[in-house]
């Protein structure tokens, strides 16, 4: 690890998050008569995102798709009018930076980066969110034609920063999108889990107050 000069981040779920999403999600389906927990919602919502490719730009016929199967894995059969009205109550929701983000700061001796899949907003929403913290890459998928898990993404990552992979340290909150590619190319690799879905990996952290 005392060879990492630099220190990639995933931005969604990683750096930011939509928290009024889960409050939202439940009060639609306690309203339509079934009661989930919010820990239930958050495991279920996040293993069905390793398996289901979120794309750069969403739509409301993408979400009616990943609504239909995460309904399904909490044992509740899906309707049109449930579909409707979970994404009538979750479009549009603002982004927010995670509380342990403010550790960041205290890494001065790293240049710092980003590698998401997102859309070329994000560089507003960081520069809006994060006014504190300069980050020397910012790498977005839609930009560059090509996406996690593809390798390709990381390679691309690499030459821009301009180091060997293994200098370079990166942190994702996904074991199929982040860890798994980025291992293969020769990050070092920190999986953020935060909710502690996975607590047997050997990469997990679940803040970053202790990055390194």
């Amino acid at each position: 690890m005392n060879t990492i000069k630099y220190i990639l981040f995933d931005a969604a779920n990683t750096l930011i998050h939509k928290p009024t999403l889960w409050p939202n999600y439940l009060k639609v389906l306690k309203d339509y008569g079934y009661i989930v927990s919010e820990k239930e919602l958050k495991h279920k919502h996040k293993l069905l995102s390793e398996y289901i490719k979120f794309p750069d730009i969403t739509s409301q016929e993408f979400y009616n798709i990943f609504n239909k199967e995460l309904l399904n894995t909490l044992g509740i059969i899906d309707t049109p009018k449930l579909l409707q009205t979970i994404f009538e109550a979750c479009k549009y929701l603002p982004w927010e930076v995670f509380e342990d983000v403010k550790y960041i700061s205290n890494y001065k001796n790293y240049n710092l980066g980003v590698l998401s899949n997102f859309k070329s907003s994000l560089r507003m929403l960081l520069e809006e969110k994060l006014p504190e913290i300069e980050f020397k890459n910012i790498i977005i998928s839609e930009e560059e034609k090509v996406a996690k898990p593809d390798i390709e993404f990381y390679k691309i990552a690499a030459k821009k920063i301009g180091l060997r992979p293994n200098e370079i340290l990166y942190i994702g909150d996904s074991l199929k999108l982040d860890v798994i590619p980025a291992l293969q190319l020769g990050f070092n690799v920190k999986l953020i889990d935060r909710e502690t879905t996975y607590p047997i990996s050997k990469y997990r952290i679940d803040t970053f107050k202790n990055i390194i």
